[in-house]
Protein backbone atom coordinates (compact mmCIF):
# COMPACT_ATOMS: atom_id res chain seq x y z
CA UNK A 1 0.00 0.00 0.00
CA UNK A 2 1.52 3.49 -0.97
CA UNK A 3 0.30 6.48 1.47
CA UNK A 4 -0.29 9.86 -0.52
CA UNK A 5 -1.08 11.21 2.61
CA UNK A 6 0.96 9.99 6.15
CA UNK A 7 0.52 12.97 8.79
CA UNK A 8 0.06 12.47 12.60
CA UNK A 9 -0.38 15.19 15.03
CA UNK A 10 -1.93 18.29 12.99
CA UNK A 11 -2.95 21.09 15.27
CA UNK A 12 -3.77 24.65 14.54
CA UNK A 13 -5.19 27.19 16.34
CA UNK A 14 -6.63 30.64 16.26
CA UNK A 15 -6.00 32.79 19.15
CA UNK A 16 -8.33 30.64 21.73
CA UNK A 17 -9.98 28.75 19.05
CA UNK A 18 -8.37 25.51 18.63
CA UNK A 19 -9.61 24.38 14.92
CA UNK A 20 -7.58 21.24 14.53
CA UNK A 21 -6.71 19.23 17.06
CA UNK A 22 -3.64 16.44 16.88
CA UNK A 23 -5.36 14.65 14.05
CA UNK A 24 -3.47 12.05 12.23
CA UNK A 25 -4.74 11.35 8.80
CA UNK A 26 -3.09 8.33 6.35
CA UNK A 27 -4.79 8.12 2.65
CA UNK A 28 -4.18 5.35 0.30
CA UNK A 29 -3.06 6.38 -3.16
CA UNK A 30 -5.63 6.22 -5.68
CA UNK A 31 -8.55 6.80 -3.12
CA UNK A 32 -11.05 8.83 -2.63
CA UNK A 33 -11.42 10.07 1.19
CA UNK A 34 -14.64 12.26 2.10
CA UNK A 35 -14.45 14.40 4.78
CA UNK A 36 -17.55 14.92 6.79
CA UNK A 37 -18.31 17.12 9.39
CA UNK A 38 -20.59 20.04 10.87
CA UNK A 39 -19.90 23.43 10.15
CA UNK A 40 -16.94 24.39 12.01
CA UNK A 41 -15.22 21.11 12.69
CA UNK A 42 -11.80 21.88 11.23
CA UNK A 43 -12.80 20.67 7.77
CA UNK A 44 -11.49 23.56 5.44
CA UNK A 45 -8.36 24.60 7.96
CA UNK A 46 -7.32 20.54 7.68
CA UNK A 47 -7.57 21.19 3.57
CA UNK A 48 -5.67 24.30 3.96
CA UNK A 49 -2.78 22.64 6.07
CA UNK A 50 -2.51 19.43 4.10
CA UNK A 51 -1.67 21.83 0.75
CA UNK A 52 0.87 24.53 2.31
CA UNK A 53 -1.95 27.02 2.14
CA UNK A 54 -2.10 27.47 6.27
CA UNK A 55 0.92 26.87 8.82
CA UNK A 56 -0.04 24.30 11.46
CA UNK A 57 1.02 24.75 14.90
CA UNK A 58 2.19 20.87 14.50
CA UNK A 59 2.08 17.77 12.52
CA UNK A 60 4.83 16.02 10.84
CA UNK A 61 5.05 13.19 8.07
CA UNK A 62 4.51 13.09 4.08
CA UNK A 63 2.16 14.34 1.69
CA UNK A 64 2.98 13.13 -1.82
CA UNK A 65 6.52 11.53 -0.44
CA UNK A 66 7.82 14.79 0.53
CA UNK A 67 8.48 16.16 4.26
CA UNK A 68 5.37 17.58 5.58
CA UNK A 69 5.34 20.48 6.19
CA UNK A 70 8.92 21.17 5.72
CA UNK A 71 8.58 20.89 2.04
CA UNK A 72 5.24 22.17 1.87
CA UNK A 73 6.29 24.60 -1.24
CA UNK A 74 6.87 21.15 -3.12
CA UNK A 75 3.55 19.21 -2.03
CA UNK A 76 1.90 22.81 -3.04
CA UNK A 77 2.55 22.16 -6.88
CA UNK A 78 1.56 19.06 -7.18
CA UNK A 79 -1.77 19.62 -5.67
CA UNK A 80 -4.94 21.04 -7.01
CA UNK A 81 -7.61 22.86 -4.91
CA UNK A 82 -11.21 23.87 -5.34
CA UNK A 83 -12.02 26.03 -2.74
CA UNK A 84 -15.92 26.31 -1.59
CA UNK A 85 -16.79 29.54 -3.38
CA UNK A 86 -15.94 29.86 -7.00
CA UNK A 87 -13.01 31.99 -7.21
CA UNK A 88 -12.23 32.26 -10.89
CA UNK A 89 -12.53 35.40 -12.69
CA UNK A 90 -16.13 35.90 -14.28
CA UNK A 91 -15.04 39.19 -16.31
CA UNK A 92 -12.91 36.45 -17.83
CA UNK A 93 -13.93 33.27 -20.61
CA UNK A 94 -13.69 30.27 -20.09
CA UNK A 95 -10.54 29.72 -21.97
CA UNK A 96 -9.06 32.65 -20.51
CA UNK A 97 -9.32 31.66 -17.36
CA UNK A 98 -7.60 28.56 -17.70
CA UNK A 99 -4.86 30.09 -20.22
CA UNK A 100 -4.08 32.37 -16.81
CA UNK A 101 -4.02 29.54 -14.55
CA UNK A 102 -1.87 27.57 -16.66
CA UNK A 103 0.47 30.71 -16.87
CA UNK A 104 0.35 30.74 -13.20
CA UNK A 105 1.67 27.37 -12.88
CA UNK A 106 4.68 27.80 -15.35
CA UNK A 107 3.39 25.00 -17.80
CA UNK A 108 4.77 24.88 -21.35
CA UNK A 109 2.48 25.07 -24.51
CA UNK A 110 0.19 26.72 -22.75
CA UNK A 111 -2.79 26.66 -26.03
CA UNK A 112 -2.28 22.79 -25.39
CA UNK A 113 -2.59 22.28 -21.94
CA UNK A 114 -6.20 24.73 -22.04
CA UNK A 115 -7.16 22.63 -25.05
CA UNK A 116 -6.36 19.24 -23.28
CA UNK A 117 -8.47 20.70 -20.41
CA UNK A 118 -11.66 21.89 -21.98
CA UNK A 119 -11.50 18.58 -24.21
CA UNK A 120 -11.15 16.26 -21.03
CA UNK A 121 -14.27 18.72 -18.85
CA UNK A 122 -16.31 18.44 -21.53
CA UNK A 123 -15.63 22.55 -21.87
CA UNK A 124 -14.35 22.96 -25.35
CA UNK A 125 -18.16 23.83 -26.53
CA UNK A 126 -18.04 26.91 -23.99
CA UNK A 127 -14.59 28.11 -24.41
CA UNK A 128 -15.31 31.80 -25.67
CA UNK A 129 -18.55 32.45 -22.50
CA UNK A 130 -18.12 34.43 -19.54
CA UNK A 131 -17.51 32.42 -16.83
CA UNK A 132 -19.86 35.18 -15.08
CA UNK A 133 -22.23 33.95 -17.30
CA UNK A 134 -22.33 30.01 -16.30
CA UNK A 135 -24.41 28.41 -14.07
CA UNK A 136 -23.50 26.54 -10.95
CA UNK A 137 -22.73 23.07 -12.13
CA UNK A 138 -20.98 24.23 -15.14
CA UNK A 139 -19.01 26.85 -13.11
CA UNK A 140 -18.44 23.68 -10.48
CA UNK A 141 -16.58 22.16 -14.28
CA UNK A 142 -14.61 25.14 -14.74
CA UNK A 143 -12.93 24.91 -11.13
CA UNK A 144 -12.36 21.47 -11.21
CA UNK A 145 -10.79 22.20 -14.34
CA UNK A 146 -8.54 24.87 -13.28
CA UNK A 147 -7.63 22.68 -10.06
CA UNK A 148 -6.76 19.36 -12.11
CA UNK A 149 -4.62 20.79 -15.74
CA UNK A 150 -1.24 21.37 -13.95
CA UNK A 151 -1.88 17.42 -13.31
CA UNK A 152 -1.61 17.25 -9.38
CA UNK A 153 -1.54 13.85 -7.39
CA UNK A 154 -3.49 15.69 -4.87
CA UNK A 155 -7.04 16.84 -5.50
CA UNK A 156 -8.52 18.81 -2.45
CA UNK A 157 -12.04 19.58 -3.02
CA UNK A 158 -14.10 21.83 -0.58
CA UNK A 159 -17.70 21.12 -0.31
CA UNK A 160 -17.28 21.06 -4.49
CA UNK A 161 -20.75 20.43 -5.14
CA UNK A 162 -22.64 22.59 -2.74
CA UNK A 163 -25.74 24.84 -4.69
CA UNK A 164 -25.31 22.31 -7.77
CA UNK A 165 -28.32 20.64 -9.57
CA UNK A 166 -28.31 16.43 -8.69
CA UNK A 167 -27.30 15.47 -12.26
CA UNK A 168 -24.51 18.17 -12.40
CA UNK A 169 -23.76 16.57 -9.10
CA UNK A 170 -23.66 13.18 -10.71
CA UNK A 171 -21.61 14.24 -13.44
CA UNK A 172 -18.68 15.73 -11.29
CA UNK A 173 -18.34 12.37 -9.72
CA UNK A 174 -18.09 10.44 -12.42
CA UNK A 175 -15.00 12.44 -13.03
CA UNK A 176 -14.10 12.28 -9.84
CA UNK A 177 -13.65 8.16 -10.40
CA UNK A 178 -12.26 8.71 -13.48
CA UNK A 179 -9.35 11.13 -12.05
CA UNK A 180 -9.12 8.39 -9.29
CA UNK A 181 -8.83 5.59 -11.13
CA UNK A 182 -5.87 6.91 -13.03
CA UNK A 183 -4.10 7.44 -9.83
CA UNK A 184 -5.32 10.82 -8.42
CA UNK A 185 -5.78 10.40 -4.71
CA UNK A 186 -9.16 12.79 -3.52
CA UNK A 187 -9.41 14.61 -0.72
CA UNK A 188 -13.37 15.41 -0.69
CA UNK A 189 -15.49 17.65 2.68
CA UNK A 190 -18.85 17.36 1.90
CA UNK A 191 -22.42 17.29 3.50
CA UNK A 192 -24.15 15.31 1.14
CA UNK A 193 -24.79 11.32 2.97
CA UNK A 194 -25.15 10.21 -0.99
CA UNK A 195 -21.48 11.52 -1.85
CA UNK A 196 -20.04 10.05 1.16
CA UNK A 197 -21.15 6.75 0.30
CA UNK A 198 -19.75 7.19 -3.30
CA UNK A 199 -16.11 7.60 -1.35
CA UNK A 200 -13.83 4.65 -0.96
CA UNK A 201 -13.42 5.42 3.04
CA UNK A 202 -15.10 8.21 5.37
CA UNK A 203 -13.06 10.33 7.79
CA UNK A 204 -15.64 12.43 10.09
CA UNK A 205 -14.11 15.37 12.06
CA UNK A 206 -16.38 17.04 14.96
CA UNK A 207 -15.25 20.49 16.79
CA UNK A 208 -11.33 19.51 15.32
CA UNK A 209 -11.33 15.95 17.29
CA UNK A 210 -11.31 12.79 14.27
CA UNK A 211 -13.49 10.79 15.67
CA UNK A 212 -14.37 8.10 12.92
CA UNK A 213 -13.18 6.36 10.16
CA UNK A 214 -13.41 3.49 7.80
CA UNK A 215 -15.75 2.33 5.07
CA UNK A 216 -19.45 3.41 5.18
CA UNK A 217 -20.16 -0.29 6.19
CA UNK A 218 -17.32 -0.28 8.25
CA UNK A 219 -18.53 2.98 10.41
CA UNK A 220 -22.22 1.68 10.15
CA UNK A 221 -20.98 -1.91 11.52
CA UNK A 222 -18.96 0.04 14.06
CA UNK A 223 -21.72 2.36 15.74
CA UNK A 224 -23.53 -1.05 17.29
CA UNK A 225 -26.84 1.35 16.23
CA UNK A 226 -30.14 -0.69 15.78
CA UNK A 227 -32.43 1.24 13.58
CA UNK A 228 -35.96 0.37 13.41
CA UNK A 229 -38.13 1.51 10.41
CA UNK A 230 -41.76 2.68 10.89
CA UNK A 231 -44.41 2.84 8.03
CA UNK A 232 -47.96 4.21 7.49
CA UNK A 233 -49.81 7.08 7.40
CA UNK A 234 -48.33 10.55 8.74
CA UNK A 235 -45.97 8.08 10.38
CA UNK A 236 -42.90 10.70 10.86
CA UNK A 237 -45.85 12.10 13.56
CA UNK A 238 -44.59 9.71 15.95
CA UNK A 239 -41.41 11.27 16.28
CA UNK A 240 -43.01 13.72 18.70
CA UNK A 241 -43.94 11.06 21.20
CA UNK A 242 -40.65 8.93 20.91
CA UNK A 243 -38.07 11.15 21.15
CA UNK A 244 -36.42 11.10 24.32
CA UNK A 245 -38.01 7.83 26.25
CA UNK A 246 -35.66 5.46 27.35
CA UNK A 247 -33.62 3.68 24.78
CA UNK A 248 -34.76 5.69 21.61
CA UNK A 249 -31.48 8.13 20.68
CA UNK A 250 -32.87 9.43 17.82
CA UNK A 251 -35.59 9.88 15.99
CA UNK A 252 -35.42 10.96 12.44
CA UNK A 253 -38.10 11.58 9.61
CA UNK A 254 -37.65 10.55 5.95
CA UNK A 255 -40.32 12.25 4.55
CA UNK A 256 -43.56 9.52 6.01
CA UNK A 257 -41.07 7.07 7.33
CA UNK A 258 -39.40 7.03 10.22
CA UNK A 259 -36.31 5.99 11.69
CA UNK A 260 -35.76 5.16 15.55
CA UNK A 261 -32.60 3.98 16.21
CA UNK A 262 -30.42 3.23 19.81
CA UNK A 263 -27.62 1.32 20.67
CA UNK A 264 -29.59 -1.04 24.00
CA UNK A 265 -32.39 -3.59 21.95
CA UNK A 266 -34.28 -3.97 24.93
CA UNK A 267 -34.95 -0.42 25.75
CA UNK A 268 -35.26 0.09 21.88
CA UNK A 269 -38.05 -2.16 21.75
CA UNK A 270 -39.78 -1.75 25.13
CA UNK A 271 -40.28 2.27 23.73
CA UNK A 272 -41.60 1.32 20.35
CA UNK A 273 -43.65 -1.53 21.38
CA UNK A 274 -46.37 0.63 22.14
CA UNK A 275 -46.69 2.39 18.95
CA UNK A 276 -46.53 -1.34 16.86
CA UNK A 277 -49.89 -1.47 15.73
CA UNK A 278 -51.73 -0.65 12.76
CA UNK A 279 -51.48 1.49 10.63
CA UNK A 280 -48.10 1.35 10.97
CA UNK A 281 -45.95 -1.73 10.15
CA UNK A 282 -42.11 -1.73 12.05
CA UNK A 283 -39.45 -3.08 10.10
CA UNK A 284 -35.78 -3.50 11.38
CA UNK A 285 -33.48 -1.80 8.78
CA UNK A 286 -29.57 -1.25 8.97
CA UNK A 287 -28.96 2.45 9.86
CA UNK A 288 -28.29 4.88 7.20
CA UNK A 289 -24.48 6.71 7.15
CA UNK A 290 -27.05 10.06 8.41
CA UNK A 291 -28.31 8.05 11.44
CA UNK A 292 -24.55 7.24 12.20
CA UNK A 293 -23.33 10.75 11.82
CA UNK A 294 -26.00 11.64 14.12
CA UNK A 295 -25.31 9.30 16.75
CA UNK A 296 -21.22 10.56 16.32
CA UNK A 297 -22.14 13.58 17.12
CA UNK A 298 -24.43 12.82 20.10
CA UNK A 299 -21.22 10.84 21.41
CA UNK A 300 -18.70 13.29 20.72
CA UNK A 301 -20.61 16.16 22.72
CA UNK A 302 -24.29 16.92 21.74
CA UNK A 303 -24.87 20.19 20.41
CA UNK A 304 -21.67 21.09 18.80
CA UNK A 305 -19.85 24.76 19.07
CA UNK A 306 -18.81 26.23 16.04
CA UNK A 307 -15.01 26.64 16.12
CA UNK A 308 -13.88 27.05 12.63
CA UNK A 309 -14.29 26.52 9.04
Amino acid sequence: MTLAIDVQDLSKSFGSLKAVNHVSIQIEQGHITGFLGPNGSGKTTTLRMLCGLLTPDSGHGEVLGLDFPREGAAIKRQTGYMTQRFSLYEDLTIEENLAFIARVYGLDDVARRVDDTLNKLGLAHRRKQLAGQLSGGWKQRLALAAAVMHEPKLLLLDEPTAGVDPQARRDFWDEIHRLADQGMTVLVSTHYMDEAERCHEIAYIFNGDLIARGTGDDLITQSGLVTFEAEGPRADRLSRELAGKPGVEMVAPFGQVLHVSGTERRALEAAIEPFRRDPYRWTEVPPTLEDVFIHLMGEAGGNHVDRAA
